[in-house]
């Protein structure tokens, strides 16, 4: 962690470039097609789609679970989520969630979930792959772009807290952030994975990830205040890492959107986690010029 905590990109300090509602209670995921931008509204089950006009909330379909990780899918036009039942005040247990899709106007298109329960809260899509994480053992699965099950890309109990993932540029390797084991490189053709180190040692507590040409986005959430960082891959390597000026409260996930970084600064979860009625306060959307 020392290369990421040494430099600052003092000409990339964030702006809010929108509030959600006060409302709209734990704000988790984002997503966006370059034109909407989305936000999951966990306890209340929701998903806000914000334009310059206003929003719109879309309440999700009967039977799926609440929304957490969020990624656009442009090949299907489908936005997918990564759901659960997150134990807090006033949400029922559930066994499992799941992944699904719904289309912009919020029609359920596809609900898909292992043979065993799944705890998912983030999710990518790339190379026409859908890529889901279980944040309470580590696995990690793949629908492919014509599959009709998620397949096993890491089992349950090799990694620890699976995070965040995007695909490397040459689409051969997923990158996942395993929040008590660090990063690693999946091959999707192997499946083989190998630890991404900085300076030999795994770069634990990262949260959110994303990829912006060579370039890696990710939630630093191991200190207090987090911040947000960006570094590169050498080969297995973690390289030219940086945390950018940026002290946010209760960071969770981020999106590239028209030459930005967007990122949900702060989530709520602190006050969820006390109380039923959860954060009242607009959630800011910051926004990190690429």
């Amino acid at each position: 962690m020392r290369g990421l905590a040494a430099l600052l990109l003092a000409a990339a300090a964030p702006a809010t470039l929108f509030t959600v509602p006060a409302e709209h209670r734990l704000v988790e995921g984002i997503a966006s097609d370059g034109r909407t931008i989305w936000v999951s509204s966990v306890l209340d089950r929701a998903i806000v789609a914000h334009r310059p006009g206003g929003d719109r909330t879309i309440r999700l379909p009967k039977g799926v679970a609440h929304p957490l990780g969020l990624a656009w899918d442009a090949q299907r036009r489908w936005l997918w989520i990564a759901t659960d039942c997150p134990a807090l005040p006033g949400i029922a247990h559930c066994e499992s969630g799941a992944l699904v899709a719904i289309d912009p106007r919020g029609m359920l298109r596809a609900s898909f979930r292992p043979d065993i329960p799944l705890h998912s809260g983030d999710v990518s899509v790339g190379g026409g792959s859908v890529f889901v994480s279980d944040s309470q053992n580590g696995a990690v699965y793949r629908l492919p772009p014509a599959g009709k099950a998620l397949e096993t890309l890491v089992a349950p109990g090799i990694g620890k807290s699976a995070q965040g993932s995007a695909l490397d540029p040459s689409g051969r390797r997923l990158i996942v952030a395993d929040y008590g084991r660090g990063l690693f490189a999946i091959d999707l053709a192997t499946r083989q994975r190998t630890p991404l180190l900085e300076e030999g040692k795994p770069l634990r507590g990262l949260d959110g990830l994303a990829r912006v040409g060579d370039s890696y986005f990710a939630i630093y959430n191991a200190s207090s205040p987090a911040r947000l960082i960006r570094f590169r891959l050498q080969g297995d390597a973690v390289v030219e890492g940086t945390a950018i000026d940026a002290a946010l409260p209760d960071p969770t996930q981020l999106v590239a959107y028209r030459g930005m970084l967007l990122v949900v600064a702060s989530a709520g979860w602190e006050d969820a986690a006390k109380s039923e009625a959860g954060k009242r306060a607009p959630a800011p959307i910051v926004s990190v010029p690429l």
